[in-house]
């Protein structure tokens, strides 16, 4: 992707959240030379990786395959190891319509996904096998409290208000239909390094082209810009 893509995507998200009245933390908007000045203080938004982060899974096709996130807090993936501290994480997604995020489950996480506005969110459902397949078994989850089945392939469709309980190992893809969607994603801690097995052998972040400085920083920024930034051992 373009740096100058990514900046019109986030004046997008950023116009599209007010309109919905979603408020992010003031870090969202510290420019970079804002986050060459920050100090200790700042230590665990990089190291929680909280901010935006957005892809197109190195497919080079944002509109069709890829996302819009924020990710507004998230424990260490230590904590759950421990069962201590804080053990949580929430974001916030923006779905545009017919734009896919392919399909792909976690190992640790279980996470509800929660339509918070705009049009509905179409979430595809299949179970994976020991070896990461496809099983041609039908899923049950639960939808607000109510327990639902739908086939391997099957889709459940979210309405404004509406969630999903996704399990670990639970193969998930979705896109919105009838309009751009708002969605909130409460989960167990999150770890995009190490806890997403897609289904194709696809990339969970883009590579960016530098055309023009960055508007805000991406999570995959802060190393070049943070300088109290350390290298995870």
């Amino acid at each position: 992707m373009k740096r100058s893509e990514v900046n019109a995507i986030l004046t997008e998200a950023v116009a599209f959240l007010a309109d919905h009245r979603f408020h992010l933390p003031p870090f969202a908007f510290w420019t970079p030379a804002e986050w060459q000045q920050k100090g200790p203080e700042a230590r665990e938004i990089v190291e929680r990786e909280l901010g935006w982060d957005i892809t197109d899974f190195g497919l080079g096709r944002y509109r069709e395959k890829g996302l819009t996130l924020f990710t507004i807090r998230n424990g260490d993936p230590a904590n759950l190891r421990r069962g201590a501290g804080k053990l949580y994480a929430e974001k916030v997604l923006i779905v545009d319509v017919d734009q896919v995020t392919p399909l792909h489950f976690h190992w640790q996480k279980v996470e509800d996904i929660i339509n918070r506005g705009g049009g509905r969110l179409v979430v595809q459902l299949y179970p994976s096998t020991p070896d990461g397949g496809l099983a041609d078994e039908p899923v049950t989850v639960s939808t607000d409290g109510v327990v639902r089945t739908v086939p391997a392939g099957g889709k459940v469709v979210l309405g404004p208000g509406e969630s999903i309980t996704l399990p670990t190992g639970l193969y998930h893809s979705f896109w919105a239909e009838g309009g751009r969607v708002l969605v909130g994603e409460v989960s167990l801690v999150n770890d995009d390094n190490t806890d997403n097995r897609f289904y194709e052998p696809i990339g969970r972040f883009p590579t960016i082209e530098e055309d023009e400085p960055p508007l805000y920083l991406l999570v995959k920024d802060y190393p070049r810009y943070y300088r109290h930034y350390h290298r995870p051992a």
